[in-house]
């Protein structure tokens, strides 16, 4: 018996190596799965964060148009590196919504003077109350939206050019 022992702390060992072994050589899942794909946006009013561009409401997801609801701000540098993404999905003729979180009217202004403007509509959430209320971590993040309201996709991060066509495509198919 107490020769058996002896090998326990040798086993256990290799059991542990053996778990640990698994988890570096099974790829990694990078999709976040998001608790809300597939529910409806909670109601919603954001007033207008610049001048000549319309606010931000829930009535504009419900009316009968699939469009992308983007999350961005100005001080984020990712949203920076998305905004030639943006400007391609408006080309495509996607209808794309924004929600400038946590920032203000000028910097707002001038990030779109700067890297151009793909969007129908800014919302102000200075406080970032939609973007909590959405399900938003961070900025950028984007979110495609049925004619019905309903959240169909969730994109975390930046829109990288070969995301492009799969974000155009899933706009497409929520109609």
């Amino acid at each position: 018996m107490k020769k058996g022992l002896i090998w326990l702390p040798l086993i256990a060992f290799l059991g542990v190596l053996a778990i640990v072994a698994t988890g570096l050589f099974r790829p990694a899942d990078t999709v976040v799965r998001s608790a809300l794909v597939g529910h409806e946006l909670p109601e919603f009013a954001l007033p207008a964060m610049v001048g000549g561009v319309p606010a931000v409401d829930k009535a504009r997801f419900t009316q009968g148009t699939p469009r992308l609801l983007n999350v961005f701000a100005s001080w984020c540098v990712p949203c920076i590196a998305e905004a030639p993404q943006l400007m391609k999905l408006k080309e495509l003729g996607v209808p794309i919504e924004g929600v400038a979180v946590r920032d203000t009217p000028e910097n707002i202004g001038g990030f779109l003077a700067r890297h151009g403007n793909p969007y129908v509509a800014v919302g102000d959430d200075r406080e970032g109350r939609l973007q909590l209320a959405i399900g938003s971590s961070g900025v950028p993040e984007s979110y495609v939206i049925d004619g019905k309201g309903r959240i169909v996709l969730q994109h975390i991060g930046d829109i990288r050019d070969d995301d492009v066509a799969a974000i155009a495509a899933a706009v497409a198919r929520a109609r």
